[in-house]
């Protein structure tokens, strides 16, 4: 795999000068692999009442509990807010929660994911709990590896499902194809079976399998040696979120990769520096408008530069 050598790692941002159209182009021959946080879904809306998606902590909390916030204690961060509904109510009132918003609404489109279907990348990390990704590889084959937590029967943390163009069937490690296209979504989806990381009990077991070797499958920590990654609406200002992309991108190559952060705080600029991560002073819109500009064909009309 080749290494992208765009600059050196730095504790300051980055101005869009470093090319983020050599960025996209990396994406999409796979010499980068796209790691997309939350942001990745600030243009999606519901179909029938416009409103927006909820992703981020605060809105996600705010959604689970009618529209309110909590408590100031709660609001920290939603594993929390959703610990204290599980304990008040029980799991599957987060869970159904989590079905109701991203398996049974209507959703527009993320202008990045349809980029992503246009690209189609081999190795896509989706930290969100919602389908875009997988509706953006619905034509294509492919492997999807999901995160699980508090399982009984399993040493594992991770359910494994075979896409063939028409359905999902589950398969073990040794049946996965490693050449297919694979979807990670660590924190779970609606389909083609509900499951979620959601609270503090469910991040607590699935980080230490993590860290103990057991939440991912054995072809993914091989892929994963050397691998560098674009943060795409991805912060890093929460513990929880911060922990799990460690996890996932142990033994990364150098730089681990590049971070897409307009005005990223102190606090993430150390983290980064710390994990090799160079922090670039842009947005998820400059990278599309400049994915637009220069890859025609890729990014679909709505989404190109003076439309």
């Amino acid at each position: 795999m080749n290494q992208m050598t765009l600059g050196p790692t730095t504790t300051e941002a980055q101005p869009m000068s470093l090319s983020l159209t050599d960025l996209a182009q990396a994406v999409q021959r796979g010499d980068l692999v796209p790691y997309l946080g939350p942001g990745v879904l600030f243009d999606v809306r519901d179909t029938s009442s416009g409103e927006p998606m909820p992703a981020l902590s605060d809105d996600l909390i705010i959604a689970m509990n009618n529209g309110r916030p909590m408590a100031p204690k709660l609001m920290w961060e939603f594993p929390r807010a959703a610990m204290n509904v599980e304990l008040k109510r029980g799991r599957g009132a987060v869970n159904r929660f989590l079905d109701q918003l991203y398996g049974q609404r209507q959703w527009t489109r993320a202008a990045l994911h349809d980029w992503l279907a246009a690209a189609a990348p081999p190795y896509v990390i989706d930290i969100n709990r919602d389908t875009q990704l997988q509706d953006s590889y619905a034509e294509r084959p492919h492997t999807l590896i999901r995160g699980i937590a508090r399982v009984g029967g399993t040493d594992y943390r991770f359910k494994l499902h075979v896409y063939d163009g028409e359905a999902y069937r589950e398969v073990d490690q040794s049946s996965v194809d490693p050449q297919l296209p694979m979807l990670f979504k660590p924190l779970g989806s609606p389909r083609p079976d509900a499951t979620y990381i959601a609270s503090d009990a469910d991040f607590v077991d699935y980080i230490t399998e993590l860290m103990g070797g057991f939440g991912l499958p054995k072809f993914l920590k091989e892929h994963r040696v050397g691998r560098q990654y674009l943060f795409l609406g991805m912060r890093f200002t929460r513990d929880t979120e911060r922990m799990v992309m460690s996890d996932i991108i142990y033994a990364a190559g150098e730089p681990a990769g590049y971070a897409l952060i307009p005005e990223p705080t102190e606090k993430e600029l150390r983290f980064c520096e710390k994990k090799g991560i160079e922090v670039i002073g842009a947005d998820l819109e400059d990278f599309l408008e400049q994915a637009a500009a220069h890859e025609d064909g890729l990014v679909p009309p709505a989404y190109e530069v003076g439309c």
